[in-house]
């Protein structure tokens, strides 16, 4: 899903939370982790946000203040994907994609992007793309 050629990579930044299951540090482990996924994927991170919720906003994961700070980010500096950390929900990924104006991907359709990129044999190919379709099925509705 990430675009790369062999020398740009496409911008991006990454969006995690910190909830009473998880503290600041294991965010942080949680967001290199990320970078460097979304590296291997082809992207290159500028930033990361994080906010600090009980609970994922149902509507666009994070609150209003933090994704109208997040926008205003993206439009400065021409960031073309937005990576969270949490997989969301279709709903989440069609409000926030409304909103930021950008690509959003979660950590489960980088790693799949990842594995299409590398597949070698036919049957690892299908297998993958199997997967993504899996995954993708449920965000198509209205489609």
């Amino acid at each position: 899903m990430i675009e790369k050629s062999s020398v740009d990579y496409e911008k991006a930044v990454l969006i995690g939370l910190i909830t009473r299951f998880q503290d600041e540090e294991k965010s942080n482990e949680y967001l290199d982790e990320l970078e460097f996924l979304t590296y291997t994927a082809g992207g290159e991170v500028l930033k990361r946000f994080v906010q600090k919720m009980d609970t994922p906003n149902s509507k666009t994961f994070l609150g209003s203040g933090k994704i109208e700070e997040v926008r205003a980010y993206i439009e400065k500096h021409n960031v073309g994907i937005a990576v969270f950390d949490d997989e969301l929900t279709p709903a989440q990924q069609k409000n926030i994609e409304r909103i930021l104006e950008c690509k959003i991907i979660d950590r489960t359709n980088l790693i799949l992007d990842i594995f299409a990129q590398r597949a070698k044999t036919s049957y690892a190919r299908t297998q993958v793309e199997l997967a993504q379709y899996q995954y993708l099925l449920p965000r198509l509705a209205g489609m």
